[in-house]
């Protein structure tokens, strides 16, 4: 039997990455969670009885022989009833998510940072040419606007606008998504974020505005989430944090809001053991003071490597280029004796026209060919980043473009060039662990 799940406490990213699984594996059953979040359960009260959903309750896991899991690739954010799966050795397991990070060891992965999951199997229906109904349509953009803010979030791409634009064509209703999409605001969320604005403090932290609020709150609490960025837009900081300690249950919320991709939300909680996006994400903490927990978000800001480091402070440089009318003789000669994979090509007055790699030297089929300018076989796509701005920027354009090599710019000019090892080296030593 196959199985298609998402994480529990289910969204409208989770639900929607779930039906838009089923049509691309139609044979597996699409499993649903038992605990969904506030918004998820006045949708599905409608509109339950149009998805065949299972309960995890129903599922023998000794029978499954392929489980699909959407939105999340971590085992401890499965439904506790599918736990036992975790053990099994002859799993076969394919992973559809925008979060990097995950635990599962799967043998098909489909993992992209793209705003939403829902984003990367809408790709796929396109490609697929699958049919899709106006209501599918509406629940997979509801989930592309949820996680995105509705393609206002900083960690949107092209590809979550691309979807958008695939489902509005499709007939997705925007009235649904603005019924269901409103967050509940009740008397608890107002007193929440009146006690935050009254305490609110706002400093300077390495270039960047930033305020931290620490709280106590009575029992659980819906959509924090929702009231830390209505608390970053009245405060009017580049970067806010929420520290919710529930006192009862001993355990600390961290919830985190960036409006600059410099500062790595997502990233700064994984290392709390939570997880996220670029501009959001949340850790869940037990036993720690909130005291504490301040002092670690301040310690992850100072080696924060998106705040605070640039380009500028990690390129190689002085650049090795070369001139367009070089013969690629030359060329392939210079590349082998300095070790590297390749360099810009620039005119005669030193401004960049092209860039030089091996695989470039695939185009050349004969002998004589190595006789001609580099020009004639140098890749035209040119692909540079300024030298204001961070290594995640940089990291995007490589993967984007698949490039090993982005030249440093400045007034126009070569500064430098940031290489796939520079980043790699760079990551992996300044990462907080």
């Amino acid at each position: 039997m196959k199985i298609i799940t998402t994480h529990k406490g289910t969204d409208f990213d989770g639900l929607a990455s779930l039906a838009a699984a089923a049509l691309i594996y139609p044979d597996a059953r699409p499993v649903l969670p038992t605990s969904v979040n506030g918004n998820l359960k006045a949708f599905l009260a409608i509109h339950k009885d149009l998805f065949n959903f299972s309960a995890p309750g129903d599922i023998d896991p000794d029978e499954v022989t392929t489980l699909i899991v959407v939105d999340t690739h971590s085992w401890d954010r499965l439904d506790q009833r599918l736990l036992a799966l975790s053990k099994r050795e002859d799993l076969n397991i394919i992973v559809w998510d925008h979060h990097i990070k995950g635990d599962m060891d799967a043998g098909e992965v489909h993992v992209e940072e793209t705003g939403a999951a829902v984003t990367l199997l809408v790709r796929e229906i396109k490609k697929q040419r699958k049919l899709i109904t106006p209501i599918q349509a509406t629940l997979f953009l509801t989930g592309l606007y949820e996680d995105t803010g509705s393609l206002s979030f900083p960690s949107t791409l092209a590809e979550d606008a691309y979807a958008a634009g695939f489902l509005l064509d499709r007939k997705a209703d925007l009235n649904i998504l603005s019924t269901f999409l409103k967050p509940a605001y009740g008397k608890k969320q107002k007193d929440i974020l009146f006690d935050m604005v009254k305490a609110a403090d706002r400093s300077e932290f390495n270039g960047f505005t930033m305020s931290i609020s620490a709280l106590e709150i009575e029992g659980r609490v819906q959509n924090l989430a929702m009231v830390l960025q209505m608390y970053r837009e009245i405060v009017n900081v580049d970067v806010a944090f929420g520290i919710f300690k529930d006192a009862e249950r001993d355990k600390t919320m961290v919830i985190g809001r960036s409006s600059v991709d410099e500062v790595n939300i997502g990233f700064m909680m994984r290392s709390l053991g939570g997880g996220g996006h670029p501009g959001a994400g949340s850790a869940l903490l037990k036993g720690v003071r909130p005291e504490t927990v301040r002092e670690m978000i301040l310690e992850l800001m100072q080696g924060n490597q998106y705040s605070s480091v640039m380009l500028s402070d990690i390129m190689s440089y002085p650049v090795v280029t070369v001139n367009q009318d070089t013969k690629i003789e030359e060329v392939a000669g210079l590349l082998r004796d300095m070790g590297c994979t390749g360099m810009p090509v620039v005119d005669d007055n030193d401004n960049m026209v092209g860039v030089i790699s091996r695989r470039d030297f695939k185009r050349v089929k004969k002998e004589k060919q190595m006789q001609s300018p580099v020009k004639s076989i140098m890749s035209r796509n040119l692909v540079s980043i300024s030298h204001d701005k961070s290594a995640i920027e940089a990291a995007r354009l490589m993967i984007r473009h698949d490039i090993g090599r982005i030249p440093v710019m400045k007034e126009g000019k070569i500064i430098g060039i940031i290489t796939r090892s520079d980043a790699m080296m760079y990551f992996y030593d300044l990462l907080p662990d």
